[in-house]
């Protein structure tokens, strides 16, 4: 199926009947490069305010000129298609500019979190070999820590005081733009490598393609339908631009469409639900951390929150009782749905229209094939929990210099995702949790997300997260970590009787602890291995 071709087999699937009236269930996707999406979009809607934040405001004819300049000043200091490029930055207008210069250049991205430790920084750079790196002011130390261990060319500051590096819009200023555009083999030059522990854990570049990522623009725009108007939408853009979901959903299909891109340099629930009041977006990709914030505002309800005719939610599962009161909230529905950095990264989605079923993943998009797979690599038939393997355009070209794994995630161009799923008989998917995440207790495996799912239903609870603590007896234990709502006690007692009341008895955690907050990656993702770790310290 790579390259837009249509499995025939895919007619036979359940889902294919799924997809409500509107939504192209077979998509022609064009062979083009990111920068010539960028550029088309750039000559259509020129005089629209592609970039918004706070008070800044950038036309998209700005922004190419922007973004070609820069293109100018990198190709002058020897920068040539191939080379790779870190991009440590936020939600910055030069981390949008950054981008499309690399896409010009035919330069590979490595996105690089700028919160990183300079192990994890030097740990990237040793494996992709950026020539250059493009650092915001909070990331500046880390990469100067690493210098005696690893060279970059040049460093390029986007803001901040720092006489380190060349400054972007310095180069930008002094520049005129590149006229020419490097021409790229959209299906074998690869655009961005996006790091992640995918489903072994060790860290690895996801290889996205040209054509992968314009795929999943084209497959996340065709789940919405005509719906989603070109040169009409503002895309409330909260989620950092590093992350692959923001990047493709917020930014590369908010380019796409001739959005304004509205970025929120730091997500403070309060000052965002005034920024949705002031500028009224349309779409907003969340991530749970966030709509979990807005629904437990003590003042949301003084909010017009009615502008958002979109919503979707990544980067991890978002419980049905958050979900019940967005929507409550704001009138509009959350698109749930699927992705992993490997498919660049979506894959499924409840369409905003037609069968809707809250708690699952939705249907796969338009051009995509996937299967649910047991111990022994057959396919099992509908309510069965194996492993959720896809095939797509979007799928990864394979990991960055590492066969090993690229071998052993890729088989026969199927992707093999490492989590835990099964399908209903209409061809909705559920996930059920990662492979690695499944709780053996006592011989039953327990799925944390179904527990979750129950525990987050309580009204004195505002997160948590079940894991497994391995135990000598019985394999392991489920333990259930809780955070208090503002003003709540919880009742370890109480819970434990609504968890017998819900829940068959094996899956009701032996142990509860109330803590303060939950550790979480800088998305928001809660960080289970670090309350195992901490088990295990204390054990």
């Amino acid at each position: 199926m790579r390259g837009g071709r249509i499995l025939s087999q895919l007619k036979e699937r359940r889902w294919y009947k799924a997809y409500p009236e509107g939504i192209e269930k077979e998509l022609e996707i064009p062979e083009i490069s990111l920068y010539a999406v960028f550029q088309k979009t750039a000559e259509r809607y020129g005089n629209r305010a592609a970039i918004i934040q706070e008070d800044i405001n950038i036309s998209y004819k700005r922004l190419k000129n922007k973004v070609d300049r820069l293109a100018g000043a990198w190709s002058k200091l020897g920068l040539t298609k191939g080379d790779r490029i870190g991009l440590m930055v936020s939600n910055h207008p030069y981390y949008i500019v950054s981008y499309y210069a690399a896409m010009k250049l035919g330069l590979i991205v490595v996105q690089v979190n700028p919160r990183y430790t300079t192990r994890e920084l030097l740990q990237i750079a040793n494996d992709a070999e950026p020539k250059c790196i493009v650092v915001e002011g909070l990331a500046i130390q880390t990469v100067n820590k690493v210098k005696d261990m690893y060279t970059f060319e040049h460093i390029f500051v986007i803001d901040g005081k720092s006489s380190e590096g060349l400054h972007v819009e310095e180069l930008v200023q002094s520049t005129e733009p590149l006229e020419v555009t490097v021409p790229i083999d959209v299906k074998e030059d690869v655009a961005v490598i996006q790091y992640t522990g995918g489903t072994t854990g060790s860290i690895k570049g996801a290889m996205l393609t040209h054509y992968n990522l314009v795929a999943n623009i084209h497959q996340s725009h065709g789940m919405f339908g005509k719906d989603m108007r070109f040169g009409k939408e503002i895309v409330l853009t909260a989620t950092p631009l590093y992350h692959v979901y923001a990047m493709t959903t917020a930014m590369n299909q908010g380019i796409y469409l001739g959005a304004t891109i509205l970025l929120i340099k730091k997500f403070e629930v309060g000052q965002v639900l005034e920024v949705i009041e002031k500028y009224r977006p349309t779409f907003f990709p969340g991530v749970p951390k966030m709509y979990n914030a807005i629904v437990n505002y003590k003042e949301v309800e003084k909010y017009n929150l009615s502008s958002l005719k979109f919503c979707s939610c990544g980067s991890a599962p978002l419980p049905i009782e958050v979900i019940r009161k967005f929507e409550q909230l704001t009138g509009t529905v959350i698109g749930e749905g699927f992705g992993l950095s490997e498919a660049s990264p979506s894959t499924h989605r409840n369409p905003p229209r037609g069968v809707r079923k809250i708690g699952s993943i939705g249907i796969p998009f338009p051009n995509t094939d996937c299967k649910i797979m047991g111990e022994d690599n057959v396919e099992l038939p509908n309510d069965c929990i194996g492993e959720l393997v896809i095939k797509g355009p979007q799928v990864m070209k394979g990991y960055w210099r590492n066969e090993d794994e690229t071998r052993h995630a890729l088989k026969e161009g199927w992707l093999y995702t490492g989590d835990l799923a099964k399908q209903d008989e209409d061809g909705y998917f559920y996930i059920v949790g990662r492979k690695k995440e499944m709780i053996i207790n006592g011989g039953f495996n327990v799925y944390p997300q179904e527990i979750e799912n129950i525990l987050y239903e309580h009204p004195d609870i505002q997160e948590c997260a079940v894991v497994g603590i391995p135990d000598s007896k019985i394999g392991e234990i489920v333990k259930a970590y809780l955070v208090a709502k503002e003003g709540k006690t919880i009742d370890l007692d109480e819970v434990k009787g609504f968890c017998y009341r819900n829940l068959t008895p094996y899956k009701v955690p032996k142990e509860f602890e109330v803590i303060d907050e939950l550790p979480r990656n800088t998305v928001g993702k809660i960080l289970k291995r670090v309350l195992i770790e901490r088990e295990s310290n204390n054990s």
